[in-house]
C-alpha cells in the first residue's frame, strides 16, 4: 500500500521541541499499549466480566413492532428453580424514561411497545440458560396494531400517532440565496439507503455489582459514561455518586454504544438481589439491542449552467427514526446542513425530516447523516456531469469548496478544505492492472493451451463460488468526494476533562493520565500517551481506568475525541509543565525565561540543561485537572438553516475501481484510492488504519449490508444473514494523506475516522453504475438491481 504523505507546516502554537517528531510523541508510530492483547486473544472485553456470585440477567423483548400490553404475568417465571427476580416497570423505582437527547424511551416497556425487541421484563438466575427459560414463562398479553413502517407514511395527515406530539421528531429548513433559482441544466434523482448495522464484534456487556449501601458500581461496554451515568440515576432515583460506571473492554462501537442497551436493567436486578449481575446479548439480541444507521428516502435537483457551474440544488429528505428518537434530530442536522456535498452552491433549499414509525430505533453511526446524502449528491453529480458530457472529476472540481467558501448554512470555511487537490490526487493514482487481454481474452485463452492457469477465482465476481470465467464481466471506474463535521454542533456544550498527574515512581518520572473518554478500539489510549510524551518530555505514560471518577469526556463519536479529549489532555499537561518549570525556578533560585521541559530535563536555549525532572520533583506530585472545549458553535436559524453550526469540517475522496458479472449482477470491488486531508497526523499507521476500516464500512452499504425490515420485523437478525466485508471483500488500497492545520484545532489536526465512510461507499456506486450502465438509486447495490429483476426506486 503506498502512503504518500504531505509535509505538514507548523501548528501555530507550537514550540519548535513540540513540533518534532519523536518515535513516541505526536506524529509518530508508537505502539498500542492494549494491541498485543488483542491480537493474541488476552485483552479482557465488557463479555469476560466475573465476580463471584454473580447472577445472569436476561431481557424478554417484545415479538411485535406495534401493540398494546393488556397484562404481564410473571409467577411461573419467578417460580422457576434457580430464579432470583423477575422485574416489570412497576419495579422501576425513578423514572421509567431514558433517552440521548429525549426521555422517550421506557426503561421497560408500560402500555404499549413501539417496536419488535423493546424490553419488557427482566430476569435474574444463577444461570444464564436458567434465566432464558425463566423469561420464556413470562405471559404477555398483547393486543397487536398495525405499524407504521415508513417516514413519509408516518408524517401524513391521519397518520396514527405514535408518540404524544406526532411523528415528526426534527424538521431542518435550509434556504440560502433565491428559492426560485432556474438553470439552463436540471437533473432530478430519488435515492434510498438501507438500515446499515454497526456490526461491532463485541456484544453488549455489563456487570452491574451493588455497594451494600444502596448504590451500585457499573462496568460496561459503552461509548459515553457520563450521559449513561445521567440516564441510570434518572431510572434508579440516585444520585450520581451512588451510580458509578467504569468502561469495560469495547469491543467495536461505530455509534451503537451511545444509547443505553442492558445499562439500567443490570443495575436494576443488582440493587433488586444483593448481588452482582451480569448481562451479555447473543448476536441476534445485539440487533435488537442497539440503535442502526437510519435508512433514508430522498429527492435531489441539481441545475448548473451549460458550462458546469452548480445554480441551485433543491432536496427532500427523510430519515426513519424507528420507535424513538435517540441521536434522530442530530442526525437531520448533519444530514440538512451537509446535504449537498463539498460544493459552492449559490442557492439551496432543503428540507430534512426525522421521522418516528415502528422500526427498530435509528440513532448514531460512523458519518452520522452525511452517508445518507453523500449517495444522493454524489449520484446527481455523475448524473450532471453525463448531461452535461464533462468528466465528472471535472464538474466536481470546477464546484469544490475552498477556503474561504461559503458553506450552505452561510458559514466561511475557515481553514484548508482542498477538495479539487483530494480529487486530483485520487485521479491520479495508478490504477489496477488490467487483466492480460481482458477477462477471458486472448491471452486468457493462450494460458489455457499452455496448461496455465487463466486467471485465479478469487479475484473475479462471485469468487471461489465458480460463477464466472470472465463472461459478461465489465469493469467500471468511479469518483466521490465528500465531508463531515467533527465534533458536536449547533451550539451543543462540548468539551472534555483531564487529569494529568506527574511523580518520580522507582527514581523515572511517570505520567498518569485519567479521563472519561471511551476507548472502542480506535486508539485513544496510545494518543494520550503521545500528548503526553510530546508535552511533558517523559517517556512512562500510564492511563488510569476510565470512569466517572473524572469529569466528563463527552462521546467518543463525531470524530472528536482526539481533537477535544487530545486538548484537555494538551491542556492538562501544560498546566503540569508550567507548574513543574516554576518548581525547578524555585529550587534553582532564579528565574530563566526560556525554561522548559525537554526529554525528562529542563533545559534553556542560553544555559542548556540546568536540571533533571526526576531531580526536580523528587517526592512532589504534580496533578491538574483541566476542562477543554473548542470554539462554540450555535444553533441555526429555524426557518433558514443558516448559523455557525459546524467547528471544523473533514475532507476525503475515493476512487473505486470494480469488476462486475452483469449477467448474475456479482460485484469484485478491485481497488480503492483514497485521499484525505487530516490536518496533523498525530499517528499516522492509526490514521491510515481509520481510513482503511471507514473505506470498508462504506464498500459494506453500497453493496451488501443491510438489515433486513419487513412489516417492522428484522429478517436478518445474525452475521449468517447481515453480510459484512470479509478480507476477501476488502481491496489492496492506496492512501495519500494530507496535513493541512487547522489553525483552531489543537495541533492542527482534523479527525479522520468517519470522512472514509463518506466518500468510499459512492465511489464503489458509481463505478457499478459505470461498469453496467444502470441508474442505480438504492444501496446497498443487490444483484437483481444489476441484473433488472428489481431495479430500485424510479429516478
Amino acid at each position: 500500500m503506498s502512503t504518500p504523505t504531505r509535509a505538514p507546516a507548523a501548528a501555530p502554537g507550537i514550540a519548535p521541541d513540540q513540533q518534532r517528531d519523536r518515535a513516541s510523541g505526536i506524529g509518530g508510530n508508537a505502539a498500542r499499549p492494549d494491541g498485543t492483547l488483542k491480537v493474541t486473544g488476552q485483552f479482557a472485553y465488557g463479555s469476560d466480566l466475573w465476580a463471584d456470585d454473580m447472577l445472569w440477567g436476561v431481557t424478554l423483548r417484545s415479538p411485535h413492532p406495534y401493540a398494546r400490553i393488556r397484562g404481564v404475568a410473571v409467577g411461573e417465571a419467578l417460580a422457576t428453580g434457580g430464579v432470583f427476580a423477575v422485574l416489570t416497570h412497576a419495579d422501576v423505582p425513578g423514572k421509567n424514561r431514558c433517552g440521548l437527547e429525549h426521555s422517550d424511551q421506557p426503561v421497560l416497556a408500560e402500555d404499549v411497545v413501539r417496536y419488535q425487541g423493546e424490553p419488557v421484563a427482566l430476569v435474574a438466575a444463577d444461570h444464564p440458560e436458567v434465566a432464558l427459560r425463566a423469561a420464556k414463562k413470562i405471559a404477555v398479553d398483547y393486543q397487536v396494531l398495525d405499524p407504521v413502517t415508513e417516514a413519509r407514511a408516518a408524517l401524513a395527515p391521519g397518520a396514527p400517532a405514535l408518540h404524544p406530539d406526532g411523528n415528526l421528531v426534527r424538521h431542518l429548513k435550509l434556504r440560502k440565496g433565491d428559492p426560485a433559482a432556474s438553470a439552463e441544466v436540471v437533473v432530478t434523482g430519488c435515492y434510498q439507503v438501507g438500515m446499515q448495522d454497526q456490526a461491532f464484534l463485541g456484544p453488549e456487556a455489563g456487570l452491574a455489582v451493588p455497594d451494600g449501601l444502596g448504590g451500585v458500581d457499573l462496568y460496561v461496554a459503552t461509548q459515553w459514561l457520563h450521559v449513561d451515568q445521567r440516564q441510570v440515576c434518572a431510572a434508579l432515583g440516585l444520585p450520581p455518586e451512588q451510580v458509578r460506571l467504569t468502561l469495560a473492554g469495547v469491543g467495536g462501537a461505530f455509534g451503537g454504544r451511545e444509547d443505553l442497551s442492558m445499562h439500567v436493567h443490570a443495575c436494576l436486578l443488582a440493587l433488586h438481589t444483593g448481588k452482582p449481575i451480569k448481562m451479555v446479548y447473543n448476536r441476534e439480541e445485539s440487533f435488537f439491542g442497539h440503535v442502526h444507521r437510519h435508512p433514508a428516502t430522498m429527492r435531489y435537483e441539481h441545475g448548473a449552467s451549460a458550462d458546469g457551474k452548480l445554480q441551485y440544488v433543491r432536496a427532500e429528505i427523510y430519515l426513519d427514526g424507528g420507535a424513538y428518537a435517540s441521536s434522530t434530530p442530530a442526525v437531520v442536522g448533519n444530514a440538512g446542513t451537509m446535504g449537498i456535498g463539498p460544493y459552492v452552491v449559490p442557492n439551496v433549499h432543503v428540507d430534512c425530516y426525522g421521522a418516528y414509525t415502528n422500526n427498530p430505533p435509528c440513532g448514531a453511526m460512523r458519518g452520522f447523516g452525511s452517508v445518507q446524502t453523500a449517495f444522493a449528491y454524489e449520484a446527481q453529480m455523475d448524473k450532471l456531469a453525463a448531461t452535461l458530457g464533462m468528466d465528472p472529476v471535472e464538474l466536481r472540481c470546477l464546484n469544490a469548496m475552498s477556503l474561504g467558501s461559503e458553506a450552505p448554512t452561510g458559514q466561511i470555511v475557515d481553514s484548508q478544505a482542498p477538495v479539487a487537490e483530494l480529487l486530483d490526487r485520487v485521479r491520479k493514482m495508478p490504477l489496477p492492472p488490467a487483466r492480460a487481454g481482458g477477462i477471458g481474452g486472448p491471452s486468457a485463452l493462450a494460458a489455457q493451451r499452455h496448461g496455465q492457469p487463466a486467471f485465479d477465482l478469487r479475484d473475479l465476481p462471485g469468487g471461489v463460488a465458480n460463477t464466472t470465467h470472465g463472461e459478461g464481466v465489465r469493469r467500471g471506474i468511479g469518483y466521490a468526494v465528500a465531508y463531515k463535521n467533527v465534533g458536536f454542533s449547533e451550539g451543543f456544550d462540548d468539551y472534555s476533562t483531564a487529569r494529568v498527574r506527574l511523580e518520580v515512581i522507582g527514581g523515572e518520572p511517570v505520567a498518569t493520565v485519567h479521563t472519561a473518554a471511551a476507548e472502542v478500539g480506535q486508539g485513544l489510549v496510545t494518543v494520550q500517551q503521545q500528548i503526553c510524551r510530546t508535552e511533558l518530555g517523559v517517556d512512562q505514560v500510564v492511563i488510569h481506568p476510565v470512569n466517572t471518577q473524572v469529569g466528563s469526556g463527552g462521546s467518543t463519536s463525531a470524530s472528536r475525541q482526539t481533537y477535544v479529549t487530545g486538548g484537555a489532555v494538551r491542556a492538562a499537561c501544560q498546566a503540569v509543565a508550567g507548574q513543574a518549570v516554576a518548581l525547578a525556578q524555585r529550587q534553582l533560585g532564579r528565574t530563566i525565561a526560556d525554561l522548559r521541559l525537554d526529554g525528562g530535563q529542563f533545559v534553556s536555549a542560553a544555559e542548556g540543561t540546568v536540571a533533571s525532572l526526576a531531580g526536580v520533583l523528587g517526592s512532589d506530585i504534580i496533578e491538574e485537572t483541566v476542562e477543554w472545549r473548542h470554539r462554540p458553535t450555535y444553533p441555526v436559524d429555524p426557518e433558514t438553516g443558516q448559523g455557525f453550526a459546524h467547528v471544523q469540517y473533514a475532507f476525503a475522496a475515493h476512487r473505486a475501481v470494480v469488476d462486475v458479472d452483469t449477467e448474475l449482477g456479482l460485484v469484485k470491488v478491485v481497488e480503492l484510492a483514497c485521499a484525505q486531508d487530516v490536518g496533523k497526523a498525530i499517528n499516522p499507521d492509526a490514521v491510515l488504519g481509520q481510513i482503511q476500516g471507514g473505506s470498508a464500512q462504506g464498500l459494506g452499504l453500497a453493496i451488501m449490508e443491510e438489515i433486513q425490515v419487513s412489516d417492522g420485523m428484522i429478517r436478518n437478525p445474525s452475521f449468517t444473514d447481515y453480510l459484512i466485508p470479509t478480507i476477501l471483500d476488502m481491496p489492496p488500497m492506496q492512501i495519500d494523506v494530507l496535513e493541512y492545520p487547522d489553525p483552531n484545532a489543537p495541533y492542527g489536526l482534523r479527525g479522520v475516522g468517519e470522512p472514509p465512510t463518506i466518500s468510499s461507499g459512492p465511489a464503489v456506486a458509481a463505478a457499478i453504475r459505470a461498469a453496467t450502465g444502470l441508474e442505480l438509486h438504492r444501496v446497498p447495490i443487490r444483484p437483481e438491481h444489476i441484473t433488472g429483476s428489481m431495479p430500485g426506486p424510479a429516478p
